[in-house]
């Protein structure tokens, strides 16, 4: 028990007075090469982020979707900063098929020019992982329901 909470950088302590840990919970297990990734887009309103999501989902460029249906989003459009009531989307996927589900939901938007911003997740639960790699790629192993 020490030798990890040795290695482990302290966050605060325990009322027991031993040291808390969040870091080894969500590492990556040795020899796991994959890593969850995540893709942030507003769409002009719920229903299409659905649309484009399921579409995703369905080419197994995503493993699911969080749709915020409303979200302020404040830009400068034509000289003037405007204000508009949009839908978020945060779609979840691999650091392997980051590229690929970017540039298709690039095509798959209504917008001309949607801002799409995508990254790889520095950690996530094993879990997680094992279900991403499930249920994306070409020869992903989607459960059937």
């Amino acid at each position: 028990r020490r030798a990890l909470d040795s290695r482990c950088p302290p966050i605060g302590r325990r009322a027991s007075g031993s040291r808390l840990c969040l870091g080894r919970a969500f590492a990556r297990p040795r020899g796991m090469s994959e890593r969850a990734a995540l893709i942030w887009c507003p769409f002009g309103d719920a229903d299409s982020a659905q649309k484009v999501a399921a579409i995703l989902i369905e080419e197994g460029l995503v493993a699911c979707a969080n749709i915020t249906p409303t979200i302020t989003s404040v830009f400068r459009y034509e000289g003037t900063v405007q204000c508009e009531s949009e839908a978020g989307a945060l779609f979840k996927t691999t650091e392997a098929l980051l590229e690929s589900a970017i540039d298709r939901l690039a095509v798959l938007h209504p917008y001309d020019t949607p801002a799409i911003v995508g990254w790889c997740a520095d950690h996530a639960a094993p879990a997680t992982l094992d279900w991403l790699t499930q249920e994306v790629g070409p020869d992903a192993e989607r459960q059937e329901e």
